[in-house]
């Protein structure tokens, strides 16, 4: 399985990687040479994807390599680096792709060439059929690395298709003579950059709450408290805590058993409860679980 992962993993990345060097040529070359200022900034943004996909190809092998001595919980967090890498990527693109839309508004606005509108169109198609691809193998195989990269493809679908219309705008108010909407393709290059920043903001809010250890969601916590009080010699949950690390979760719990148990009868609950835990919730890689007395005359 971890095999597999690593595969898919590279697999994505490397298709990533060669469709945004093509596209990224495509785009600034046609945004240069049809005047058209959001998609040129949809190429660079393109560009900035390629640094992205050469980070996670650099780090999904070694998020998948098993614990050892320096790093006793595993390498999952290699993943959560590439995933904020891949933030602050498109966080500096966005702000770029800014300060080139308001110079645009400040300059003369002239519509793009129609070569521009299939330019936007075709990188449209082809980001979205790379985020379908990316996220469901990301969901499949719980990689934020590969989710990163479909995140990175979808901000390119917004950004292909506010170029787009930004464009068609441009050659209307040149056409019907309607001097606003020339600036339709300055004013999309904005849209293009507000919505990579809420994008980069996204991944970088994630990757930041796995890196300070965030505890999971409540709903999650609440699954695993429901099997962990199935267990009927289980009489109290004194602390339960869950990070992720990467691709899995680690858990911790303190639970109470009847004070009369032997230390092996307590092992046993708690290997149980473990295995039971493992079972149902694959992605669960440790847990941890400490067991305190429960004195049923002092309750």
């Amino acid at each position: 399985m971890v095999h597999e992962r690593e595969k898919v993993g590279k697999r994505v990345a490397w298709l990533a990687l060669i469709s945004n060097c093509i596209l990224t040529i495509g785009k600034v070359a046609v945004g240069l040479l049809a005047g058209s200022e959001s998609v040129f900034a949809d190429g660079i943004h393109s560009a900035a994807d390629i640094v992205a996909s050469i980070a996670v190809l650099a780090v999904v092998g070694i998020s998948n390599k098993p614990p050892d001595e320096d790093h006793p919980f595993g390498h999952g967090k290699a993943e959560v680096l590439s995933e904020g890498f891949v933030g602050i990527i498109l966080f500096l693109v966005s702000i770029y792709i800014v300060v080139e839309g308001v110079l645009g508004f400040l300059g003369k606005p002239e519509a793009p060439e129609y070569i521009a509108l299939i330019a936007a169109l075709f990188s449209y198609v082809a980001k979205h059929l790379l985020y379908r691809n990316s996220m469901k193998l990301g969901e499949k195989y719980n990689s934020k690395a590969i989710i990163a990269i479909a995140f990175d493809h979808k901000a390119d679908i917004v950004a292909s298709l506010a170029a787009f219309f930004g464009v068609i705008l441009s050659i209307i108010g040149e056409k019907y003579n309607i001097h606003y909407l020339l600036y339709g393709d300055a004013a999309a290059s904005l849209i293009v950059a507000f919505l990579i920043l809420r994008i980069s903001l996204k991944l970088l809010g994630s990757s930041i709450d796995i890196l300070m250890d965030k505890n999971i969601e409540k709903p999650v916590l609440s699954q695993y408290r429901k099997v962990v009080m199935e267990f009927p010699d289980i009489k109290r949950i004194d602390r339960m805590r869950a990070r992720t690390h990467g691709h899995y979760i680690i858990l911790d719990l303190r639970i109470s058993v009847n004070f009369d148990l032997s230390i092996k009868e307590g092992h046993d609950i708690a290997r149980n409860l473990r295995d039971d835990l493992q079972t149902r919730f694959p992605d669960i890689s440790e847990v941890f679980i400490h067991i305190n007395p429960y004195f049923p005359d002092k309750e």
